[in-house]
């Protein structure tokens, strides 16, 4: 699974924080590039693989050691107790492989998660975000999210009560395509100072920088591991 951490390397970041303080130069909005590693906690695929695994044990299991009649003069046979044993272990070792496994590799956990559950988790993260970052507590009403979560591949870009003022929940939703076309085409520094580029254009005019004007939240880059 993609770290946070590891999603862009110091030159990209500051290019980042460089589009940043570019764009807040031509607008009061406060802008806040946030990348999480991941949204929310998904058990379901842990269950899921594990318990294929663990029946697909049960069935190897018994194809390995098949019951047979005890033949008369014969002590060849092994004892009931140690296959069930064998088979009991089986199924512990696969549902623990396959928690695992599930929990760990991306695009098993993505397959087998709800897409509108990954959605539902991204977007209270971004609200959870928004407000423990204090995004939404600046002067004007005028700060903006723009968020990225790594592993369920989806990007939410929020405004403060100003933003929708001037532009609308149309602008802010513009600017989201705008962030998942360059995300999937694969150019993620790119997409990112684009969106914060663009922003930085629609909002001069609406909502100006001003003579005086304080920059209340840091020109950077956040990332959630």
């Amino acid at each position: 699974m993609q770290s946070a951490s590891d999603f862009f390397d110091d030159k990209q970041r500051k290019r980042i924080e460089q589009a940043i303080a570019e764009a807040e130069a031509k607008t009061s909005c406060e802008m806040v590039p946030v990348v999480a590693t991941t949204s929310g906690r998904y058990d379901r695929p842990e269950d899921i693989i594990g318990l294929w695994l663990a029946v697909l044990a049960a069935i190897a299991i018994w194809l390995l050691f098949p019951r047979h009649s005890p033949e008369s003069g014969g002590w060849d046979a092994i004892p009931v107790a140690l296959e069930l044993l064998v088979l009991v272990v089986a199924i512990v070792v696969a549902f623990i492989v396959g928690a695992v496994a599930g929990s760990r590799i991306g695009w098993l956990l993505r397959l087998f998660t709800p897409r509108k559950q990954m959605q539902a988790e991204v977007a209270a993260r971004a609200r959870e975000v928004f407000f423990d970052n204090r995004i939404h507590h600046t002067v004007g009403g005028t700060g903006m999210l723009i968020y990225i979560s790594l592993f369920e591949h989806i990007a939410v870009v929020l405004g403060d009560q100003s933003i929708l003022d001037n532009l609308g929940q149309s602008f802010l939703d513009q600017l989201c395509r705008q962030l998942t076309d360059g995300l999937h085409q694969g150019h993620a520094t790119d997409a990112v100072c684009g969106v914060i580029a663009e922003a930085g254009k629609q909002l001069s005019g609406p909502l100006p920088r001003a003579e005086g004007d304080v920059n209340e939240l840091h020109d950077t880059l956040i990332l959630l591991d």
